[in-house]
């Protein structure tokens, strides 16, 4: 090699290593930077996980972006749901039929072998995800079927108003408006509600709208992979690069959904968690998340705020699991977290009076 060749060799070894530099360290605001990476998947999982994780993301590659007119993405996501709704109800038998309530849209969910003696009195409201665009119907019944079968309750899906065709706070009405038809026939201690992603959201953002009204608050809520304050923080980011999807330019923010559009997403209506002494009257909260959400922060950072402000709220994070990961019935980690709910509502709802007697 001549001396002019070797030089070059030592400038291009020079410039990639000077690349590296520039491309892995940590900036002065915080920032780290990485070359490249390359992360295994947890060794914590289930092998059932690790065997599905693949095929999931395969899927997901397919789904629409949010720019794509909104009846392609209402069709993918209801093909999507519908088979997971007729894998669940092989594994969870139910029976369903719907309903209007108080002039909103809903499937009433019922175990097929019956509600149990315990929850006669009781119901769950399902608020379904879907970034509030989509998951009317069979994304309802995906979130509804295992908990009404395993845990032997009513659940009431609701098929909230959603963007782009509404803005907030048109789906808090709606939930509002059901909840008070439910106060009818139930104490509010006998009442729960619960939701994924943007029903998480929603569930206390429809609490948040309780409290304002002065409407006595359920008995216990689920917020779950979204929850009281909107997509930030460490997950926002790495979320996205666990699920292969590279780090974000930006992450997704509830000011960023059409649902939101000309909404100040700061008012705590919005982003309950804003106000802690909104949150004082919050009723027990359980949140559920996994390490691949792109919401675990936001779900984390929202049961350290109910803490904070004195509400009993507990936080079940799955390792290795992604976005409303217990959508697909069959993983253990999906039977683990349908076993959560349940026990949870069933500690935290009031229990049946005792029948009076002649």
């Amino acid at each position: 090699m001549n001396a002019r060749a070797l030089f070059t060799v030592l400038a291009c070894l020079f410039a990639v290593a000077a690349w590296a530099d520039e491309q892995a360290g940590v900036r002065p605001d915080g920032t780290v930077t990485a070359a490249s990476v390359a992360i295994p998947y947890s060794q914590f999982a289930s092998p059932q996980a690790r065997a599905f994780f693949p095929r999931m993301l395969a899927a997901g590659a397919q789904s629409p972006p949010l720019s794509a007119p909104i009846e392609q993405s209402r069709r993918f996501y209801d093909r999507l749901n519908s088979d997971r709704a007729a894998r669940m109800r092989k594994l969870y038998p139910v029976t369903v039929r719907h309903e209007t309530i108080a002039g909103v849209g809903a499937d009433v969910v019922l175990p097929e072998q019956g509600v149990s003696a315990a929850n006669r009195h009781r119901v769950l409201v399902n608020l379904h995800g879907g970034a509030f665009l989509w998951g009317a119907g069979s994304g309802g019944l995906v979130e509804a079927i295992p908990v009404a079968s395993l845990g032997r309750i009513e659940v009431i899906t609701l098929d909230y108003r959603q963007g782009p065709e509404h803005t907030f706070p048109a789906a808090s009405e709606d939930v509002e408006a059901v909840y008070r038809k439910l106060l009818q026939t139930h104490r509010p201690s006998e009442i729960g509600i619960y939701g994924c992603s943007a029903g998480g959201i929603l569930t206390g953002e429809a609490v948040a709208r309780f409290i304002a009204d002065k409407v006595p608050v359920p008995g216990a809520i689920g917020t779950f992979c979204g929850s009281l304050v909107t997509i930030a923080g460490d997950s926002a980011y790495v979320g996205p690069l666990l699920n292969g999807q590279g780090v974000p330019a930006e992450p997704l923010d509830l000011a960023t959904l059409p649902y939101f559009h000309g909404i100040d997403t700061s008012d705590p209506r919005v982003q309950p968690g804003l106000s802690p002494e909104l949150l004082k009257h919050f009723p027990p909260t359980l949140l559920i998340t996994g390490t691949r959400d792109m919401a675990m922060s936001s779900v984390v950072h929202s049961q350290t705020l109910l803490t904070e402000a004195g509400v009993e709220a507990e936080l079940h994070v799955w390792e290795g699991m992604w976005h409303s990961f217990f959508s697909d019935p069959e993983l253990p980690e999906s039977r683990q977290a349908y076993r959560t709910i349940v026990a949870f509502f069933e500690r935290h709802l009031a229990p049946p009076q005792e029948e009076a007697h002649p």
